[in-house]
């Protein structure tokens, strides 16, 4: 069984700033400051570390408890307002191919698919709904699960586990997002990552980030069905892994998951002892 976790903004839609504007609007009424999110990181966080970052951006200190609760109701009800806004300027999208993907995992009884996202649950579901994407979704990690990303990816896992009813080994759980703190986060829990370039998040902070498999989005499902291991690759390429024999010098281009240098060693002794039996030695 394999447990599939998305992240929402610039991995499965794109909200129009839906979420920035109906933070922006609950900062302003609590403390007169306009446009908090200009001045906070949002792409990769979680909704908590973003409601305290934006308070503390208009009112100058941390929220208090209260205050916090208070934000959150305040965004939560305002959120489907500027969802549907964005749907109207025609500036809400679904991620290309990303529809088609999620039905053809629906369809396999070895893969649990999920949310893996800094968004608060309500929020998650609120940006979700004109989609129609939602329905995939039975379980999830959310930004109302904890201030790091890797926490959230975790409890998504424990969830699944419990629809499993059998544990989830870190090996089965591959992780897709559109910045480098979804690589990040899904390497500190031990998960397998993978980033669609089409997001919010920085290019070179993605590159540099290494997630095992980097596409532009889901129009073509042949590398994600391949990375997830659920077809195989037609070159026989192991994932992570190439080995060029016909080089002068045995080179190993190694990929992004976390056994690739044990593979590389792997794939020269079996490469080494191939040369061996042809020479005849």
């Amino acid at each position: 069984m394999k447990v599939v976790l998305f992240d929402i903004d610039g991995t499965l839609v794109k909200a129009g700033g839906a979420g920035a504007r109906a933070l922006n609007h609950a900062v302003e009424a609590m403390t007169g400051h306009k446009d908090a999110c200009a001045k906070v990181q949002l792409q990769g966080a979680t909704d908590k570390a973003n409601f305290e970052n934006a308070f503390k951006a208009g009112a100058g200190r941390k929220p208090r408890p209260k205050e916090l609760a208070e934000l959150t109701r305040r965004y939560v009800a305002r959120l489907p307002l500027e969802v549907m806004a964005s749907v109207k300027a025609k500036k809400y999208l679904k991620v290309r191919g990303v529809e088609k993907f999620l039905a053809r995992l629906a369809g396999r009884k070895d893969v649990l698919v999920g949310l893996g996202t800094g968004n608060l649950k309500d929020g998650a579901f609120i940006k979700l709904e004109p989609s129609g994407l939602a329905k995939h979704f039975a379980f999830g990690g959310y930004g109302c699960d904890s201030h790091h990303r890797s926490v959230v990816l975790q409890k998504a896992v424990q969830r699944a586990a419990k629809l499993r009813k059998a544990p989830v080994k870190e090996g089965e759980v591959f992780v897709i997002g559109d910045t480098h703190r979804d690589v990040e986060a899904a390497k500190e829990a031990g998960y397998h990552s993978a980033v669609v370039l089409d997001g919010f998040g920085d290019r070179s902070l993605i590159m540099r980030s290494n997630p095992e498999l980097l596409t532009k989005d889901f129009s073509d499902m042949k590398p994600w069905l391949i990375w997830l291991g659920l077809e195989k690759d037609p070159r026989g390429v192991r994932r992570g892994t190439y080995i060029c024999p016909d080089s002068p010098i045995e080179h190993a281009h190694y990929g992004r998951t976390g056994l690739d240098l044990r593979d590389i060693e792997l794939g020269i002794r079996k490469l080494r002892e191939a040369k061996k039996k042809v020479a005849g030695k």
